[in-house]
């Protein structure tokens, strides 16, 4: 069985340095390793992915993270992946990761994601140059997701996990106001883990959703943002290529 512990939407900053770093470090007698859904600082700045940083790193177990909108806050995206890749992160954005524990293969594909709603209240590709790029970009992630769990399966892996921070699906942000629906997710990454496959979807973003969902394609979807879980990281277990 494999054990796979996810949070997101920790929201670090100075003053919250250590406040996970007990329950992170008993982390190797319970998952094989840990996956991080985004909203990882408060606004996105190099000093607050520094705490992020010290909290995750040396852990014993792979972290494996995608960054959230908050993250992009300050607009500096790429220094605050290269602190976490410091501290011994993969951070991916249209991209995979193969990580190793007890000798199976955990295959994750990971992108931020974006908005744009779902089927049948969802944003077209249609009218003005900004809407056109909302949806356009919302693609591109998509694009990008399915582009990394095809590379998976192609890398012997015993399981493949789609981590993002926008959802999926509609299922787990229940509890959040239907009028920001559009903002929280996108049908588009569920179509891409659908086409593309794999064993469990895991997000955050939604503060007020629901834990628990499922694509139309019968893939797992958990929404790990911490005020959902109320705690610091949840395990799920999947069974491996020999269970």
């Amino acid at each position: 069985m494999i054990r796979v512990a996810a949070v997101g939407d920790i929201h670090m900053g100075p003053e919250s340095q250590g406040t996970l770093r007990s329950a992170f470090e008993t982390l190797p007698g319970c998952a094989d390793a840990l996956l991080l859904a985004g909203d990882l600082t408060r606004h996105g700045t190099p000093e607050e992915a520094a705490v992020v940083a010290r909290e995750i790193k040396d852990l014993g177990v792979p972290v494996v993270a995608v960054l959230g909108n908050h993250d992009h806050h300050d607009e500096r995206p790429e220094e605050v992946s290269a602190i976490l890749r410091d501290a011994g992160a993969h951070v991916l954005e249209g991209q995979a990761a193969v990580v190793t524990a007890d000798g199976a293969r955990i295959g994750v594909a990971g992108t931020k994601g974006f908005g744009g709603g779902f089927v049948g209240r969802c944003a077209g590709e249609f009218g003005e140059p900004l809407m056109k790029e909302f949806v356009r970009y919302s693609r591109r992630c998509a694009d990008g997701l399915h582009g990394a769990l095809k590379e998976l399966e192609e890398q012997d892996c015993d399981v493949r996990i789609a981590l993002t921070h926008f959802s999926p699906v509609p299922d787990t942000l229940a509890g959040e106001p239907l009028e920001i629906y559009p903002f929280l997710g996108s049908y588009l990454l569920a179509e891409a883990i659908d086409t593309a496959g794999a064993d469990l979807a895991v997000h955050g973003h939604a503060h007020a959703g629901t834990e628990h969902g499922m694509t139309t394609g019968g893939v797992r979807v958990r929404n790990v943002a911490q005020p959902v879980i109320g705690q610091a990281f949840h395990v799920y277990h999947l069974p491996g290529a020999g269970d």
